[in-house]
């Protein structure tokens, strides 16, 4: 299934031109917006009209995880406070973030989220479990794009007290949680001596915080008899939507209207373009508007697969080393 065939099946030569068209955009709105960016890149000696090829991207700066965990988020914002709908503080290993959305920051993350839940085979009889707090932004997004594809959703939370009730009333035949959560369910049931394969549930998809694929995968596939999908929910895109593995499990699909993503050598600023070599994952935001990221360095280790999917979508895909195992 395809929720957004227009964009999903796009042409390449269509793809490459909105993705210059609004790099173009994001790059002179952040520098006129933000100060962070003002500063970033007048030390670099960067200007927009300096960007005339999507190629172009490579006179900008890399942006790093701890660059934007010391910026002062008012500095990263690119409108006032009265432009904002939504704030959201999050907290990891690597500190502290607060990451802001506008209206439409919220339904361009919605859109790509929907079109993620639809690739994994959600549908409008999906009965889906979702684990976690909502009280991220992440969470939020993939509940309402559920709730547009008309699936019903039950929000467990992340206390196991209510978990193996709702197991039983709910018939949930999809789970959409973080694989430490999953393995905190499997082990509950194991405790009351259940197990989670006599459950109706046939769909896992797994929220990974810190990884694009998460090592676990395997034991929970195993766990399970489930087919897991992958969703990279990394703090600092502030979204879980940037990649989505479609049924074909061909790597992971790269929502390329929204993100450009680059693959650069470790440790260095020298790009990769040809297949199956691995590099580093760098992404620049197209679309988001409060707090867009210019050539992150995500520290993710993938390859590029330029070869057709076979589920028809056109967006660039990515393998990680788990891909291969």
């Amino acid at each position: 299934m395809i929720a957004n065939a227009k964009m999903e099946q796009m042409s390449r030569s269509d793809i490459k031109a909105l993705q210059l068209e609004r790099l173009k955009k994001t790059i002179a709105w952040v520098t006129e917006k933000s100060l962070f960016y003002q500063k970033k890149f007048k030390d670099a000696g960067i200007r927009p009209e300096d960007i005339q090829t999507l190629e172009d991207v490579g006179k900008l700066p890399f942006l790093t995880a701890s660059e934007l965990h010391q910026a002062n988020a008012m500095d990263l914002l690119t409108l006032p406070l009265s432009g904002i709908l939504r704030f959201n503080y999050m907290q990891d290993v690597s500190g502290e973030l607060t990451k802001l959305y506008t209206n439409g920051d919220i339904a361009n993350n919605v859109e790509m989220m929907t079109r993620c839940l639809v690739a994994a085979g959600i549908h409008n009889a999906s009965i889906v479990g979702l684990q976690g707090e909502l009280t991220d932004s992440r969470l939020l997004d993939i509940q309402y794009a559920l709730e547009a594809i008309g699936a019903a959703v039950v929000p467990l939370g992340t206390g196991s007290k209510h978990w193996l009730r709702l197991l039983e009333i709910a018939s949930i035949d999809t789970l959409i949680s973080t694989p430490q959560l999953i393995m905190q369910l499997i082990i509950q049931l194991q405790a009351a001596g259940q197990n989670i394969v006599d459950y109706p549930i046939s769909r896992i998809v797994c929220i990974n915080l810190t990884n694009i694929q998460n090592p676990l995968q395997q034991h929970i596939q195993g766990r399970t008899k489930t087919k897991v999908y992958n969703l990279y929910a990394s703090p600092e895109l502030g979204t879980a939507g940037m990649l989505f593995q479609c049924e074909a499990h061909m790597g992971q699909h790269v929502q390329e209207d929204n993100f450009y993503a680059e693959i650069v050598a470790f440790n260095s600023d020298m790009p990769i373009t040809e297949d199956n070599r691995m590099g580093e994952l760098v992404v620049t935001t197209l679309t988001a508007e409060a707090m867009p990221l210019i050539r992150y360095r995500t520290g993710q280790a993938v390859s590029c697969m330029t070869d057709a999917c076979k589920c028809g979508r056109t967006f660039m895909r990515l393998a990680t080393p788990f891909s291969y195992l």
